[in-house]
Order: structure tokens, then C-alpha cells, then sequence
């Protein structure tokens, strides 16, 4: 008989403790996951330890700044596939700067092979702010080390909030956006080679240039040429009411893990009032 898909999802939770409070651990509950990456946590490990339980082994990266950021991994243990990481890491990036609470990798053993989840949380950005130069100055960083975890790992996932909106389909209102962070076509340049064919040059939506990295965009892949889904929508107005979105919560996968995906899903609430953060989480199956 086949084994069972690895369930991976990722979810901002807006800070953890709140999205409990508000329903969080009732739809992971009855979800079936596996494998869990969190960003924006807000919390201490001892908080994730308490509210998740004895059955989730946890590693979590906060924040510098004591109540901001911070990503987590959370794997079941006793599950179908792994008992915890075999090893972690959290550095990203030139040693002067700061990616604490942004980018977490985890090895897990899956049968006989190694699979590599990273929880990552984009900076926002501001545009003509130093916040817009710190998010370029992480976005050189991911760049630099997708092809070292390719090397590392051949089934590796990025899972996160990039807060970036890739293409027109990721974002509903794009025409009003384009001069907003999220929507910088130099930030969505970077998208374009992180999805362009392996070693051959990719001209970015802002003009510039660039080798792509073949990673896959699983979301995309999946869904086909269809405006969103979306994963994340304002707090403010009839926003979600009228999915007026964006796409920015990814799986990011390399070519040999995406090409096991037998499901994706994002588990958008069925109304506003049911909401427990204001991103949804995204889910997707790895038949490893």
C-alpha cells in the first residue's frame, strides 16, 4: 500500500496566543498536520510548548524585539513520518544582519530521505523607509541561500508569509498597489527568478536581470492562471466579504518535492466572524 502524504501547512497567526483564544486549536485539531510552520508567533516557546501540547515537538526562533516577529516549526511526534528535527538552523545572511524571528530551517527524516522545512516571515516593507531596505536586504539573502538548500536537500519547502503578491493574479485591487510595498515590481522581481527555469537568465517584471532559480511556486502550480486564492485580506472594510486579497502566504518548493503535491488548500474561514488570524493557512500534501 502507498504511505500516507506528509500535510505541511503554514499560517501567520497574527500572534499565537490570540489566534488560540479565537479558534486555532480547533482547526488544528481536525486537520491532520504533520508538519507545522508559524510565523509571527509573538510569544515565548514555553507559550507555543503550552498551547500546542506534549504531542508537537517545537522549535521556535523570536524576535530581537520582545513581542514582534518570530517563526516557529512545530512536527507531531509519533506521527506517520518523523519523530522531531534531526538538526536546525537559523542563520540567514551576512553576520552583521539581523534575521532573527524571520527564517527557521528544520531537518526531518521521512523513511529513509531528509526533507527540509523552512518557517520564514518576510519584512513588510515601507516604501522610501529604512523597513524597505531591511525587506531588499532579506530578499538578497533568500536568494543567496535557495540554492545552497537545493544542494543540501533536494525535497526542501520554504513556507511563510513573504508579503509580496507575485503577479497581477495574487493581489485584487493590483492597479491600486503597484507603487505600494508588496506590489514594488523590484520586489516582485525577485519572485520572478526565484520561479524562473534553473541557470537560465530571467528578466524581472521591473527590468532588471538575473539567473533564475527553478523553485516551484506550488500555489500557483496548483491553482493554474485563476485570480488568488488569496491568504490574507484587511482587517478593515468588507475586505474578506468581498475576497478583495492577496496571495502572500507560499509554499516554495524545490522541483523534486513539488512534483510529489497531491493537494493543496487554503483554508480560508467560512465568514469573517470565524476568522482567527487574518491570514489563512495554506495546506499541501507530499506524497514523499
Amino acid at each position: 500500500m502507498p504511505q500516507p502524504a506528509l500535510r505541511i501547512a503554514t499560517i501567520n497567526a497574527n500572534g499565537i496566543r490570540a489566534a488560540y483564544r479565537k479558534g486555532m486549536g480547533d482547526w488544528l485539531d481536525g486537520r491532520d498536520v504533520d508538519i507545522l510552520a508559524i510565523q509571527e508567533v509573538r510569544a515565548s516557546t514555553e507559550d507555543l510548548e503550552n498551547l500546542l501540547g506534549s504531542d508537537w515537538d517545537i522549535l521556535h526562533d523570536p524576535a530581537t524585539a520582545k513581542g514582534r516577529a518570530g517563526v516557529a516549526i512545530a512536527s507531531r511526534l509519533g506521527g506517520r513520518h518523523r519523530r522531531g528535527a534531526s538538526i536546525h538552523r537559523v542563520e540567514l545572511g551576512h553576520p552583521d544582519f539581523d534575521s532573527a524571528g524571520r527564517w527557521l530551517e528544520a531537518d526531518y527524516e521521512v523513511g529513509d530521505r531528509i526533507v527540509t522545512v523552512v518557517s520564514t516571515y518576510v519584512h513588510s516593507g515601507e516604501v522610501e523607509t529604512p523597513k524597505q531596505v531591511e525587506k531588499y536586504k532579506f530578499l538578497d539573502a533568500m536568494t543567496a541561500r535557495l540554492p545552497e538548500l537545493e544542494k543540501h536537500s533536494e525535497l526542501a519547502v520554504v513556507l511563510g508569509d513573504l508579503n509580496v503578491g507575485h503577479r497581477e493574479l495574487d493581489i485584487r485591487n493590483w492597479r491600486g498597489n503597484r507603487k505600494k510595498s508588496g506590489f514594488l515590481p523590484e520586489e516582485r522581481a525577485y519572485f520572478d527568478r526565484f520561479f524562473g527555469p534553473a541557470g537560465v537568465p530571467v528578466e524581472g517584471v521591473d527590468g532588471s536581470a538575473g539567473p533564475g532559480l527553478g523553485w516551484v511556486d506550488v500555489g500557483r502550480t496548483w491553482a493554474g492562471e485563476v485570480d488568488g486564492p488569496y491568504t490574507w485580506w484587511s482587517q478593515r472594510g468588507k475586505a474578506f466579504d468581498t475576497d478583495t486579497g492577496w496571495r502572500l502566504d507560499y509554499q516554495v518548493a524545490t522541483p523534486a518535492l513539488a512534483a510529489t503535491v497531491t493537494s493543496y488548500a487554503v483554508d480560508r474561514a467560512a465568514a469573517y466572524d470565524q476568522r482567527w488570524s487574518d491570514h489563512s493557512a495554506v495546506v499541501v500534501d507530499y506524497a514523499v
